[in-house]
């Protein structure tokens, strides 16, 4: 299974202006390349295959005028550019004959230099760990990194990343084995929300954080200074900085949150269930501020890819199931119920219900028969295991949206 590692980097002055050379020639070959295939299509003429461009674009293009500044990087920060628009480009012509699941992707776009994020891809042939602690890169130096951990292989690829704070990571690809944690016989459903970020099915509540919220105060302040300040000048441009470094700060500490509930859950479970929600439908609502501050998208993600890591179950649950209407006592299903309604009783057995405990044990039972149809590792009717078969984990750099249907874990992202 291949798994991300990420690492601050700390360049100096010149390592810094190297960085931002390799990242704008490698923009500018996106850009070429993508302008030439774009120009082809619209004048009805044969896809523009990657030999041609890689000859035009790359080695004919340093040995010009206009695009001799190309030489003073590494070829392959060049050529994985252009690999990049390659896979881009597969992923568009798959999302279109539906061989790739989930959501439909749109063509590759320009790239601009004003982007929030940028950054170049490096393979082995360009970078190297060194003894001393520092990685260095081809045409820009040793690197100083901040090592919070070890890394458990050799990494197969590098991404050097800048953020919209001014910050730099190397995010490593690295080949693992599974942590196989010990089985367990706990079971977890769990309904997502906003006054509880999750309720368990055992009745646990794990509360809010709500970071952005709590943060706007000083967000407010520094949009203000930001908003004064006259466009173009150095001051505006500090302002942004002092921003996009708080929005930062938010999401840092999102992240870590959610890794640490995230890890808490897969360990102390040996399934989990979790409802398949449209959070792209609820951040155009009016409550799209805290849906988005609960980042409920990226912590489903890390269940499941947490429990392909170490060897749990892990499903969704369809949207359109009725967790909130079904009795889960008795079954019967009562009917739709207003959000402001937190209890009720089943007209049926007359038990009373707490909202989100109810819908996350009717999750629990769910997910559990959406398993056990799945042919994933479960009872049978007499008792005796039912083995599910190997699915591996995703040799992919970047995740992709995935359709909602219930399936063993994979690692959707890195």
């Amino acid at each position: 299974m291949q798994l991300r590692y990420n690492y601050r980097a700390y360049p100096d002055a010149a390592q810094c202006r190297a960085l931002a050379r390799a990242i704008g020639c490698a923009r500018v070959v996106w850009n070429d390349c993508l302008r030439d295939r774009r120009e082809a299509y619209a004048a009805g003429l044969p896809y523009v295959t990657s030999a041609e461009l890689s000859r035009l674009r790359i080695t004919q293009a340093k040995r010009t005028e206009e695009r001799a500044w190309l030489a003073e990087v590494s070829a392959v920060v060049l050529q994985q550019s252009l690999r990049d628009l390659d896979a881009a480009y597969k992923n568009f012509f798959d999302s279109l004959k539906g061989k790739r699941p989930g959501r439909k992707v749109a063509p590759p776009r320009y790239k601009s230099k004003k982007d929030a994020r940028q950054s170049i891809r490096l393979n082995t042939n360009a970078f190297s760990l060194r003894e001393n602690g520092t990685v260095y890169v081809a045409k820009v130096g040793h690197l100083k990194v901040k090592w919070s951990r070890r890394l458990p292989a050799a990494p197969t690829s590098v991404t050097v990343t800048r953020d919209s704070a001014g910050r730099y990571f190397l995010s490593f690809v690295v080949d693992t084995e599974p942590d196989i944690l010990p089985a367990l016989e706990a079971e977890a459903g769990i309904d997502l929300g906003l006054s509880a970020f999750a309720v368990l099915s055992d009745g646990r509540k794990i509360a809010s954080p709500r970071f952005l919220r709590r943060a706007e105060k000083k967000l407010k302040r520094l949009q203000r200074e930001l908003s004064r300040k006259a466009k173009g000048s150095k001051n505006r441009a500090k302002a942004r900085t002092r921003v996009a470094r708080q929005h930062a700060r938010v999401a840092d500490r999102r992240r870590d949150w959610h890794h640490k509930a995230s890890t808490q859950i897969i360990r102390d479970n040996q399934a989990v269930y979790v409802e398949d929600l449209a959070v792209s439908g609820l951040g155009r609502t009016r409550l799209g501020k805290s849906v988005h501050d609960a980042g409920w998208s990226a912590f489903v993600g890390m269940l499941e890819y947490k429990a392909a890591k170490h060897g749990r179950t892990f499903a969704k649950v369809d949207r359109a199931f009725p967790s909130s209407q079904v009795c889960s006592a008795c079954g019967v299903r009562d009917g739709p119920k207003p959000l402001h309604v937190r209890e009720w009783m089943c007209g049926a057995c007359g038990v009373v219900h707490e909202r989100d405990h109810n819908a996350a044990r009717n999750v629990l039972v769910e997910g559990r028969r959406i398993v056990a149809a799945g042919r994933v590792e479960t009872s049978n009717a007499c008792g005796a295991p039912v083995r599910r078969a190997h699915v591996p984990a995703q040799r992919r750099e970047a995740g992709s949206t995935r359709k909602s249907r219930p399936t063993q874990a994979g690692i959707p992202g890195l």
